[in-house]
């Protein structure tokens, strides 16, 4: 395995493990300032929106004061849809760097999180395309695509499911 392909593993899990912990603002350093972090939506015909600015969107921040206004809500539990805070594990699989140019590299994974509230457990699951950058020694998403794979949910999906 080379040095590349562990560090970015690493990276990944431990942005994962993070949510987990809910280490909200530790969590939230994982990213660049100006991430766009989306999970489009299926659409009728078994597809995935392609603009998050004229098709719907399961989740869409366009820099990362979005997800730190989404953190903040949770800390301050401010957000119904995120109290209580569900339990979460989150797992990550088949980390494939698809190219990689300096400081920069396009990466896919697989991932699932298994989540409990309210006495009922769900299981979400999908793959990650994501832009990280290397920047001052270590690496930040600048772009987070989600897919989620769950065709039908139940209640809101939220920054902690994936």
């Amino acid at each position: 395995m080379s040095q590349l392909q562990h560090q970015i593993e690493q990276f990944l899990y431990r942005e994962s493990r993070l949510l987990d912990d809910r280490r909200w603002d530790e969590w939230i350093d994982c990213y660049h300032p100006r991430v766009e972090y989306w999970m489009p939506a299926w659409g009728d015909d078994d597809y995935l929106t392609s603009d998050p600015q004229q098709e719907i969107s399961l989740i869409y921040y366009a820099t990362r004061d979005g997800l730190e206004d989404r953190v903040y809500r949770i800390k301050t539990e401010r957000s119904a849809a995120s109290t209580p805070e569900p339990r979460t594990t989150h797992a990550i699989s088949n980390v494939e760097i698809l190219s990689s140019d300096g400081d920069q590299h396009q990466v896919r994974y697989s991932w699932s999180t298994w989540s409990h509230r309210y006495k009922q457990s769900e299981v979400f699951f999908g793959h990650c395309l994501c832009t990280l950058v290397q920047e001052d020694n270590q690496l930040l998403i600048k772009r987070k695509k989600i897919q989620l794979n769950n065709d039908y949910i139940n209640h809101v999906i939220d920054i902690y499911h994936l």
